[in-house]
């Protein structure tokens, strides 16, 4: 994948920038230098300048003061829906921005549903500018593959590639026309870009409303069968071998997609994946909601955990983690998608898809770390630098000379989640009332703190 070079989307545009910042006495943990101990980090001029242990600050300097905190680079996040332009009552890019800085965010990749839908270079160049004037972390847009998201002519991936698009895909639906997808495997040769794919056969999946199985026959739901995603990546791992083109597979949930990415690499096919915290988290078992009460008017389903694709069942849990932890699959990405309360407040077939869960993020990875799933280290690279080299973007290091793009983070901080509390305009979140522990203290980017308990 050819690397992104740095936009300066912060710093330049903001006042009360600090030139120099001494992050004294965290747990500093740099997956891409195998860094992992307690030491200093130094932050001048907008990049990362010296780590070492007894750094002295210089005069003028900010000291942040870590000890007993975990300092990590920045996290980045290569699938969150920021919903401007066209829906500015779900997100703008402003509120999504301030809400990944709060998740510990300091890179988000957006995707391109909205309205009109990125699919022109003045579209991808509008949402560069409006966060270059508003957004509080680094943003870069995904492209739309086809026009208007329509799957049925490829969209000019050229144009949107040189206007600034890291990659293409038409998330939300699914490029399902074969033909259609080769062809934009091969032109995304020509610009080295990835090609995303929302794996979803409609054929399949059509009126469905979470995953099929027990849980879904209990609740007198129609289910979404594995085989909507599972067929769908089987036939694109066949067109990136095929085309030699670099497919990655959004938000993967099943035991069999696992295993076709599985072999697909074992072949040294180009594919990648990622999964997003609330598969590896939580199960359809929440369908049924906490909130219902005989005297409640609405069916006993709680609309917050209808996402796209849906919770799966256990044993798809424990496959998406294992591949996470073999980096079958390669990073965790959150799918932050945001509703108005009108989306989910009402009967469940009716519902939007989608959690708002980016300011959640890291609580419920952290989760898997207390119960002692995965390690530490490992979660940090697969919400960093595991994530940034997959679309090859200038961020998840604090290799000396990188932007100053850092999260501190408590991973011991206990917090429960209240939705009225997020800085989302989203507040669809199934983890309403849940205690979360860990929680980032303090963002930085380009040197600059934008978030701060």
């Amino acid at each position: 994948m050819v690397a992104i070079a740095s936009a300066p989307l912060l710093g330049d545009t903001r006042s009360g920038h600090t030139a120099l910042v001494l992050i004294r006495g965290g747990r500093v943990i740099d997956p891409a230098n195998g860094v992992d101990g307690v030491m200093d980090v130094l932050l001048r001029d907008g990049m990362i300048a010296e780590i070492g242990q007894g750094l002295s600050a210089p005069g003028g300097a900010r000291t942040i003061e870590a000890a007993g905190l975990v300092v990590a680079p920045g996290l980045v996040d290569l699938h969150a829906h920021l919903r401007e332009p066209g829906f500015e009552y779900k997100e703008t890019i402003e509120s999504g921005t301030r809400a990944a800085a709060a998740g510990g965010f300091t890179t988000v990749c957006c995707m391109p549903n909205t309205e009109p839908a990125l699919d022109t270079a003045a579209a991808v160049e509008f949402v560069r500018r409006t966060a270059r004037a508003t957004g509080h972390v680094r943003v870069y847009p995904i492209g739309a593959i086809t026009r208007g998201r329509k799957g049925k002519q490829l969209a000019e991936m050229a144009e949107l590639a040189e206007a600034g698009a890291v990659a293409f895909s038409d998330d939300g639906d699914c490029v399902e026309n074969s033909g259609l997808m080769r062809s934009a495997l091969e032109y995304s040769l020509v610009v080295r870009r990835p090609v995303v794919q929302h794996a979803e056969d409609k054929a399949l999946t059509g009126g469905a409303q979470m995953n099929e199985g027990p849980v879904a026959a209990r609740l007198g739901l129609k289910g979404w069968p594995r085989q909507g995603e599972e067929v769908i990546v089987a036939r694109d791992v066949h067109l990136a071998e095929l085309t030699g083109a670099h497919l990655h597979v959004a938000h993967l949930s099943t035991a069999g997609a696992v295993e076709h990415v599985r072999r697909a690499k074992g072949r040294g096919l180009r594919v990648t994946a990622e999964v997003t915290p609330h598969h590896l988290t939580l199960t359809d078992d929440l369908v049924g909601g906490h909130w219902w009460s005989a005297t409640a008017s609405l069916p006993p389903y709680d609309t917050s955990t209808k996402v796209n694709p849906p919770l799966r069942a256990n044993e798809d849990g424990a496959a998406v983690l294992a591949g996470l932890l073999e980096t079958t699959i390669d990073c965790i990405a959150t799918d932050h998608a945001p509703h108005g309360s009108a989306d989910k407040h009402c009967e469940y077939a009716a519902a939007a898809s989608g959690i708002s869960n980016i300011e959640t993020a890291l609580g419920s990875v952290l989760s898997l770390v207390h119960a002692g799933k995965v390690d530490l280290v490992t979660a940090v690279a697969a919400m960093t630098q595991r994530a940034a080299t997959v679309f090859g973007l200038p961020a998840g290091t604090l290799s000396a000379g990188a932007p100053a793009d850092v999260v501190v983070f408590d991973p011991e901080r206990e917090w429960c989640v209240d939705p009225h509390q997020l800085y989302s305009k989203g507040k669809n979140t199934p983890l309403a009332g849940h205690f979360l522990r860990g929680q980032a203290v303090f963002t930085i980017v380009s040197g600059e703190v934008v978030h701060e308990l």
